[in-house]
């Protein structure tokens, strides 16, 4: 029960939660899928049974090739899934066929071009999610091929039948996935809904909040950053966690599904009205997103009791309704639109007099209607903001990203480097020492390694304990199992939990993948002991992972702190560029989706800063390093600033032009300057009065600047 609750209360690699201390490890539930346990069965059970009743040794390479293609297989769109499993399919079968050939040479002449492979097939990530597992896997095929010798004839009949295995793993998930093409779009697009329920949710919660009778400044105890802290119940701080727990997690959802959706749309090659749907729904939720941020705003600068109460009055009426949506899109499912009609028209009723949040109410369930009805926005032109990336040559999207990460200041380039470096050793002792588990060690080195040190120590955590638990529960198994009959049948069931299983979290998929491993060394190498399978596994399970994690800290690490400076000087020019669309440019800015896409821009360096602060806060020693505490603070005040944008790029109050000209032109040079943009010192405050929601900009800016201070001075000192 304790391990449940926490894992439960971690997060995961989708939403990685509000602690940025802590490893995202959490469970993912709705990662759970059915349809590919069954494929994966289907794949490798059959070819196995087949093998029990008409023996013939390539039939196990078959059956290892299809096994291998469902672990390659990162899902997607089917245009570029089946160009994925293809091009894994034919290089597989040339490794397998050429190392097999040339394994009775010895480690001199083999081990140099294993490391040219293992460099290309860890570069590969450069291209994304599906090259780089397709990639990952084509490793293990390397080490597999060198388990033992082969003839020429016996090379050429491996390469053959390893194809033929990975291609029929590809037809199977062409059958499968074709029954539902659009099933990735609509959960994609789903899960943003859900999200923004959640955000509105938490949001109902935080406008629940008792506003201050007194606050209190003061300076905090490191940093040197001036903060406001509250003596009584309101909890400034939990406006932090709210922008940490649930604005990341809908802005990376938002991410993924325009992903999913240009992917579709390349794949079919045009923009056809399904895809457009999808597109609409999901430009809706964005607006929405948009607008939540500025009533988040609201509720934190309001002190009136009674307008905070209407504002959670509003959220908790909005909440359902965005979860209908979400449910109807993930399900495919009707609406009733009349009974939303008349809910939306409930929601609002009781807003009228108060023009500012009865304009963001409006807005908010305007777009609640499009994802309900499928209708499109003002100024939307079906496919257009599609079109730019679906027409991208073939070359360009091959070659762009292979030119950009080769630099030395590439994670990518220094991860495929390091994984080469340390693979290389591990191969020349599979060698020299040949066994039947040797190359485990190797794949463990490969697999666990990644390009930042917190992910490889995530990553060896989740895969020593999965393997431990999955090694108990393998031997038990097999000790129950009377013939290699019986041991081939389980593969059924342990291939569909497993498979099923991957992606609710890294650490079940192993613990749900080793018992199916453990059978199969069973079934493949007769002669060896249940235990003895699982206790070699789990001990060259566990010195791999300690080697990657060492790695990770000794050669070519990305130190952190310095990654964090980085991307938050990065975050504030975001912030400029979206103070000076949203400030400085006309009304036209948001017709034209200026405005969007500096808001856009702002989210993501946003991540990106608390992704790179994650990482510091869990590598050895960084987190407490004085530009990773300024940079945490730095981030929520960011936070504030792009809430505070978002609502004046909504107010309806007109301020006086001359006075919000010269605040305006203030507040876009002072952020570039401390982002590195323009002139090293900020302009000094223009003289002239400004409105209340420029005062609370300001002031959070001026913070900005004294927090960021300290850090530019130890920066140059350094």
């Amino acid at each position: 029960m304790r391990a449940a609750a926490f894992l439960r209360g971690r997060g995961t690699l989708t939403n990685p939660g509000l602690d940025l201390t802590r490893l995202p490890i959490g469970l993912d539930p709705r990662g759970l899928s059915l349809v590919d346990g069954v494929r994966a069965a289907l794949a490798f059970g059959l070819v196995i049974l087949l093998h029990e009743w008409f023996p013939w040794p390539p039939l196990l390479t078959v059956a290892l090739a299809a096994n291998l293609a469902c672990f390659a297989d990162a899902g997607g769109p089917m245009r570029s899934r089946l160009l994925v499993l293809t091009v894994f399919s034919l290089l597989g079968g040339m490794i397998w066929g050429l190392f097999g050939l040339m394994q009775p040479l010895g480690p001199v002449p083999v081990v140099p071009l294993a490391g040219i492979v293992i460099f290309g097939c860890t570069y590969a990530r450069v291209w994304g999610v599906q090259a780089q597992a397709a990639g990952n896997v084509l490793v293990l095929v390397l080490c597999f091929a060198l388990d033992r010798p082969l003839t020429p004839d016996q090379a050429l009949v491996a390469g053959l039948v390893f194809t033929a295995g990975g291609l029929w793993a590809t037809l199977l998930a062409l059958l499968l996935w074709r029954l539902h093409p659009y099933r990735p779009t609509h959960r994609a697009v789903a899960e943003v809904w859900r999200r923004l329920t959640r955000l509105c949710d938490d949001l109902e919660d935080l406008a629940s909040l008792a506003w201050p009778e007194t606050l209190e400044t003061r300076t905090a105890p490191r940093g040197g950053a001036r903060q406001i802290f509250d003596r009584q119940t309101f909890d400034l701080q939990a406006f932090d966690r709210h922008a940490r727990a649930h604005r990341r997690g809908v802005r990376e959802a938002i991410e993924q599904a325009r992903t999913v959706i240009v992917d579709l749309a390349r794949s079919r090659e045009r923009i056809s009205d399904r895809t457009a749907q999808a597109l609409i729904r999901l430009e809706a939720a964005e607006q929405i997103f948009a607008a939540l941020i500025a009533v988040s705003d609201l509720i934190e600068g309001e002190p009136d009791p009674r307008r905070r109460r209407m504002v959670r009055r509003f959220l908790r009426r909005l909440r359902p309704l965005l979860g209908v949506i979400a449910r109807a899109i993930r399900d495919d499912s009707v609406i009733d639109l009349a009974r939303l009609d008349r809910a939306i028209d409930r929601s609002t009723r009781r807003l009228a007099h108060d023009r500012g949040l009865h304009d963001l109410a409006t807005r908010i369930l305007d777009r609640v209607r499009i994802g309900a009805k499928l209708s499109t926005p003002d100024g939307y032109r079906p496919g257009g903001a599609l079109l730019g990336r679906a027409s991208l040559p073939l070359g360009t999207r091959l070659l762009g990203p292979l030119s950009t990460n080769f630099t030395v200041a590439s994670a990518n380039l220094r991860h495929a480097v390091r994984a080469t470096v340390v693979a290389a050793p591990a191969l020349w002792a599979t060698l020299v020492w040949a066994g039947p588990f040797a190359h485990w060690l190797t794949m463990t080195v490969v697999l666990t390694m990644q390009p930042f040190y917190a992910a490889t120590w995530q990553r060896a955590l989740e895969r020593i304990g999965g393997t431990v638990l999955g090694g108990l529960i393998g031997a038990i198994l097999a000790s129950f199992a009377t013939s290699p009959l019986v041991l081939a049948a389980l593969v059924f069931p342990l291939s569909i939990i497993g498979f099923a299983a991957r992606q609710v979290s890294y650490g079940v998929f192993i613990a749900c993948l080793t018992p199916l491993v453990v059978l199969l060394v069973e079934v493949v190498e007769p002669g060896h002991g249940s235990w003895e399978v699982a206790g070699m596994r789990a001990l060259l399970t566990l010195l791999g992972g300690l080697i990657a994690v060492a790695s990770a800290l000794v050669l070519w690490p990305i130190w952190e702190p310095d990654q964090v400076r980085l991307e938050l000087r990065r975050a504030v020019r975001a912030h400029a560029a979206f103070a000076r669309a949203v400030l400085c440019a006309g009304p036209e800015a948001e017709a034209s989706g200026l405005r969007a896409q500096a808001a856009r821009g702002a989210g993501l360096a946003l991540n990106d800063l608390e992704a790179a602060l994650a990482r510091a806060l869990q590598q050895p020693w960084a987190g407490r390093h004085p530009q990773v505490e300024s940079a945490m603070v730095a981030d929520a005040t960011l936070r504030r600033i792009s809430a505070r944008l978002t609502a004046l790029r909504y107010a309806v109050e007109v301020a006086d032009p001359e006075a919000l000209a010269a605040w305006s032109g203030w507040i876009t040079a002072t952020l570039a300057s401390l982002g590195g943009e323009g002139e090293e010192t900020p302009p000094p405050m223009p003289a002239v009065p400004r409105s209340e929601g420029l005062t609370r900009l300001v002031a959070q800016i001026e913070l900005l600047g004294e927090t960021l201070a300290p850090a530019a001075a130890r920066s140059a000192r350094g």
